[in-house]
């Protein structure tokens, strides 16, 4: 097969979080099969304003290899029409465009549309519905939807959504990939040692930002059941919270597990992330819906067993 011409459009490194280390890892896959692969980036992807965590971007070196072109910029409209002929100067064969969120189908939708006819656009449906719904959410998919020629769902509750969209592009369920870039295992000792944990306690871990959807309180409610104090088990809250802090603390204080939840609330870096799942004994996903997680990668990753609730693609 000859190699392809290939460009990704979403975030990639310096910003931070799944989609952007599920970019760096695709484009390094096609890297490795020696296609040619460039990563067409933001250079402002949220504004401050509608951002609830304290930044966008992680610290560290760059991944080795990757051409990243910080470029495009969500909510400027010239811009948009600037990334088109950029992307159509490079001449690929195939863009992928990763879509999340329908505040970006203005942006990337546009893209897509100012792209040269024969350019094939497949996009990766990380969510086709939003978690957390707001007026409008259709009417700005059903624009992007209509602007790709083919579709790559991450769990077949998002398959079924698309269907929703349309019936007439091609589409596909692939489960998501297990994430290796966050290092080897370490022993649990190791992680423990490392976060400065008792070895003493078996934990729990609660990984990743914090959103009502993802149903932090419904871990702290159980881990307030007698039979889980009994067991000297401890729950870790590791990731910023895009939610208020304050009313999870509250909840904390009044069940009265103050001593049995360890709270990380900060973004968790790369080199870090071995630690937490390495030094937990099971990783929690009580969420109220959701599509699919890189979270499970992770923990399949780390050999560590889930409890899930069956909502969405996490049962996958």
């Amino acid at each position: 097969m000859a190699n392809q011409k290939v460009i990704i459009i979403g975030p990639a490194f310096p910003f931070r979080g799944g989609i952007a280390n599920f970019n760096n890892a695709l484009a390094n896959a096609y890297n490795t099969r020696e296609d040619e692969v460039t990563l067409f980036s933001f250079v402002l992807q949220y504004p401050s304003f509608l951002f609830p965590g304290t930044t966008q971007y992680e610290d560290g070196l760059p991944p080795k290899g990757l051409n990243i072109i910080p470029i495009i910029n969500s909510i400027n409209p010239f811009n948009w029409v600037k990334v088109a002929r950029k992307v159509n100067e490079h001449k690929p064969d195939l863009v992928i465009i990763r879509y999340w969120l329908p505040f970006m189908s203005p942006c990337l939708g546009s893209i897509a549309r100012l792209l040269n006819k024969n350019i094939k656009i497949l996009a990766i449906t990380d969510n086709v519905i939003p978690h957390e719904k707001r007026f409008g959410d259709k009417i700005l998919t059903k624009y992007f939807v209509k602007s790709c020629d083919a579709f790559l769902a991450l769990s077949r509750s998002v398959l079924d959504d698309l269907t929703y969209f349309t019936n007439s592009s091609p589409m596909k369920f692939i489960p998501h990939p297990i994430y290796d870039v966050f290092g080897k295992k370490v022993s649990k000792n190791e992680a423990i040692k490392n976060l400065k944990l008792s070895s003493e306690n078996k934990y729990l871990l609660f990984f990743g930002f914090v959103r009502k959807y993802k149903g932090l309180d419904l871990m702290l409610k159980a881990m307030a059941d007698r039979r889980i104090q009994e067991l000297g088990v401890k729950l870790i809250v590791a990731g910023e919270f895009y939610d208020n802090k304050n009313e999870y603390i509250e909840l904390i204080s009044k069940l009265g597990i103050d001593k049995q939840v360890i709270l990380h609330s900060s973004f968790i870096s790369s080199n870090m992330v071995k630690n937490y799942f390495c030094a937990s004994d099971m990783i929690t996903q009580t969420y109220k819906n959701a599509t699919q997680s890189g979270v499970t990668q992770i923990a399949y990753h780390f050999e560590r067993p889930m409890l899930v609730t069956d909502v969405g693609g996490l049962a996958e």
